[in-house]
């Protein structure tokens, strides 16, 4: 680091900026329009913006659509959250991870346009993240939602060059509603006159929401199955739209919902323009695409290094409904040895909607909760949400000593640990595994 920087200082003014938050809070883009307006609009000169929400899968087609963009040589811009490690991951400018100073006298700056007004943090870091991608050139922004959608701090861009929703389920229904019908039309309300607004998969009544927005905005919708589609084609995959067919290979993130999410970002970018996404762009993207604590195999590190020879560890951060069931998919097709779990879940989520599919693939559950962990569980509730099923930990090496104690340690075996974005991060640290 340069002398002179003080380390640590941007995550400080963050902490700081807490005390801004509004009493009441609520889901509305008057807060950080009014600092933007102070700051000089800097969201009125962005590059192209590629906008993306969902429920499950938005940062991994955030990652899939850096990827492809920077196989052709483009620039990128990334927003993305939350942050596993350092607050530092959720900017990326023109291909690289914030700097410090440079987040440091951003931040600085929007606390003073803001003038102590009643601010969410993430509207305000927001509103840095536009300063800066609006001074540094690039030819991509990829934009990730919030929370939500119509709402989100992120839906200030005026006329994104194109808008994705990922997979729609059930989360923050404190915020969203208690419908997935309503929550996929808040996740769709991204949507603008004119813009393609391009979806993959969708539950029915998430789908007819979401094309009931799109309708009343203007936006051309562009569904998997009918506009663009993908899926198994000799030892890789084949893609078609309406611009030709890409014969690709398996995406480097793990899991078979990865094809729907590296297939979302791919339509979205030739839906905004086609010409400069050749075959070897893409599947350059989709090979190299990496998102952190989603299936992230951790190989080295010292919990790692507490499993026996041929034994794996393995860590997600999905922590809801659907992640659940996608995580069950995962876990059906590790058939071929135990799977054993370590969930650590947050406070305000429905543990038992999320273990409910998990549980019956399992070859034993532990409830963990590691020190530092925003907002956990304890591990009596998580227990409590299992029926029972799981036992305490309750921490993960607590739980991987146990596990190892009464397992046989010449059958290799998967352990996952999962529940949280938060635990994920906590785990990544632990392990001295820095999120890339």
């Amino acid at each position: 680091m340069p002398t002179g920087i003080e380390p640590g200082r941007a995550e400080r003014i963050v902490d700081r900026l807490h005390a801004l938050h509004p009493k009441l809070m609520d889901l509305s883009t008057g807060r950080i329009e009014r600092c933007l307006a102070a700051l000089g609009h800097p969201e009125r000169h962005l590059p192209p913006v590629l906008h993306v929400a969902g429920t499950n899968g938005k940062g991994s087609t955030c990652a899939f659509a850096r990827a492809i963009a920077e196989a052709a040589g483009k620039r990128v811009h990334a927003y993305t959250s939350p942050h596993l490690v350092r607050f530092h991951e959720r900017i990326r400018l023109a291909g690289t991870l914030v700097e410090e100073e440079v987040l440091a006298a951003a931040l600085e700056e929007a606390e003073q346009a803001n003038a102590g007004e009643g601010i969410s943090v993430f509207e305000i870091t927001t509103a840095t993240a536009f300063l800066l991608f609006a001074r540094v050139p690039a030819d991509l922004l990829v934009l990730e939602v919030g929370l939500g959608g119509r709402f989100d701090a992120t839906n200030v861009v005026p006329r994104p060059a194109a808008c994705a929703v990922a997979s729609v389920s059930m989360d923050h229904m404190e915020f969203l509603g208690n419908s997935l019908a309503g929550i996929a039309a808040e996740k769709a309300g991204i949507a603008r006159p004119g813009v393609p607004l391009v979806t993959g998969f969708q539950a029915p009544e998430a789908m007819a929401a979401i094309e009931r927005v799109a309708a009343e905005a203007g936006a051309p919708l562009l569904r998997r199955g009918r506009d663009w589609e993908i899926g198994p084609g000799g030892e890789g995959l084949l893609y078609r739209d309406a611009a030709g067919v890409l014969r690709l290979p398996r995406p480097g993130l793990p899991g078979p919902h990865q094809i729907d999410n590296a297939g979302l970002a791919l339509a979205a970018l030739r839906a905004w323009n086609p010409d400069w996404l050749d075959e070897a762009t893409a599947a350059g993207g989709f090979r190299e695409a990496r998102w952190p604590a989603r299936l992230q195999r951790l190989d080295s590190g010292p919990l790692a290094a507490m499993l026996p020879p041929g034994w794996e560890l393995w860590l997600d951060g999905g922590h809801n409904a659907g992640a659940g069931e996608v995580l069950a998919e995962h876990l059906r097709a590790w058939g071929d040895r135990p799977a054993h779990l370590l969930v650590g879940i947050k406070k305000s989520k429905a543990a038992d909607d999320f273990l409910r599919p998990l549980l019956p693939r399992a070859s034993s559950v532990w409830a963990v909760a590691e020190p530092g962990q925003h907002l956990a569980m304890t591990p009596e509730e998580i227990v409590a949400a299992s029926g029972g099923m799981a036992r305490i930990g309750p921490h993960v090496a607590d739980a991987l000593e146990a596990l190892l104690r009464e397992a046989d340690p010449g059958r290799p075996a998967r352990v996952l640990i999962c529940g949280s974005l938060y635990l994920a991060g906590e785990i990544l640290k632990a392990n001295g595994t820095p999120p890339a």
